[in-house]
C-alpha cells in the first residue's frame, strides 16, 4: 500500500498547537465524529489497565471515554503540546504527554485499550503507525478509532485540481489525500490487528463560501501541511479559478458543501500462541 502524501511533521504540529485555543469553536465535524465513536465505546469493555487517546486534541475523546467508566486510566496524548496542554485543563486528572502518533513512546503490551479520533489521516504511513498501536497494545486489548477517508473534501480537492489543469501550471494539485476503507483494511492485517467493525460513513457541513471554508479549516489547526506544498501564498490566479470552479460545481440551496469521509474502526490485537512448545 503506498503511503499517504509526506506530510511535514513540524509544519502539521505547529498548526493544531496555535490554534488550541481556538479549536473547539469551529471543529464541528470533528465533534461529530467523537460523537459517533461514543456510541461505539459505551459499551465497550476493555477491561482493568491504562487505555491511551492518541491525538487527544482538545481532551473531547478522552472525556467520553471517561464518561463511560470515571474510573478508567487514562492516558492523553497530543504531537501539538497546545493540545495536550487544552485536554489537561479539561481532564486535570488524567497523564498526558506531547507524542507522535507514528512514534508511540511507551513499552509493549503497556495498554489495555488504544482509541483516537480524526488523527490517523496525518500519519504518512498508516500500516506503520498502527503495527506501533499493536506494538502497545496487551494482547486481547481493543483499537477503536475513527479518521478522515478518500472522499474528504472532495469538493474542495476537485476545484483545486481543476484550477491547477485552468492556469496552465505543470504541477499536480498540493491538496492533502486521504486514506481508502481499502487501504485503513490493509493496513490493520499488516498490524496483525484483527478487523471486527469496518465502515465508513458521509458527513456534510455548508459554507458560505470557500473563504469561509478556508477560514474555517485554518481556525482549527487544519492548514495545509503536506511536505510539497507550495511556499508563500498560492497564486492568485489559481485561487480565483478555483472559488469560480466550486462555485459552479457545488454549490446547492443549502450552501457550499465540503464532505467528509468518516471511516470507523474496532480492532482487537488477538492472543496468539507461543512459537515454542511448552515442555511438561
Amino acid at each position: 500500500m503506498a503511503p499517504n502524501k509526506a506530510i511535514d511533521r513540524l509544519q502539521m504540529r505547529d498548526n493544531f498547537s496555535c490554534h488550541a485555543d481556538s479549536y473547539d469553536r469551529y471543529a464541528s465535524v470533528q465533534r461529530r465524529v467523537v460523537d459517533l465513536l461514543g456510541c461505539r465505546i459505551a459499551d465497550l469493555d476493555p477491561g482493568a489497565g491504562l487505555v491511551l487517546d492518541v491525538g487527544t486534541g482538545t481532551g473531547a475523546l478522552a472525556a467520553e471515554l471517561l464518561k463511560a467508566e470515571p474510573r478508567r486510566q487514562l492516558v492523553v496524548m497530543d504531537i501539538a503540546h497546545g493540545m495536550t496542554r487544552e485536554a489537561v485543563k479539561r481532564l486535570p486528572a488524567v497523564s498526558s504527554c506531547d507524542a507522535d502518533a507514528s512514534h508511540l513512546p511507551f513499552v509493549d503490551s503497556a495498554f489495555a485499550g488504544v482509541f483516537s479520533s480524526s488523527v490517523y489521516q496525518w500519519v504518512d504511513c498508516l500500516p506503520a503507525a498502527f503495527t506501533e498501536v499493536a506494538r502497545v497494545l496487551r494482547p486481547g486489548g481493543f483499537f477503536v478509532f475513527a479518521l478522515f477517508g478518500q472522499q474528504t473534501l472532495r469538493e474542495l480537492r476537485a476545484a483545486h485540481r481543476q484550477a491547477i489543469a485552468l492556469s496552465g501550471r505543470h504541477r499536480s494539485s498540493h491538496v492533502q489525500s486521504f486514506p481508502t476503507l481499502d487501504e485503513v483494511s490493509v493496513a490493520l492485517a499488516t498490524a496483525g490487528l484483527s478487523c471486527s467493525d469496518l465502515s465508513s460513513t458521509m458527513e456534510v457541513e455548508y459554507h458560505l463560501d470557500v473563504p469561509d471554508l478556508l477560514r474555517q479549516l485554518k481556525r482549527i489547526g487544519a492548514s495545509n501541511a503536506s511536505a510539497d506544498r507550495p511556499r508563500g501564498l498560492a497564486s492568485r490566479r489559481v485561487m480565483q479559478l478555483m472559488t469560480k470552479h466550486y462555485e459552479a460545481t457545488f454549490r446547492c440551496a443549502a450552501g457550499l458543501p465540503a464532505s467528509y469521509e468518516v471511516i470507523i474502526a474496532l480492532a482487537e490485537k488477538t492472543w496468539q500462541r507461543s512459537p515454542f512448545p511448552i515442555q511438561l
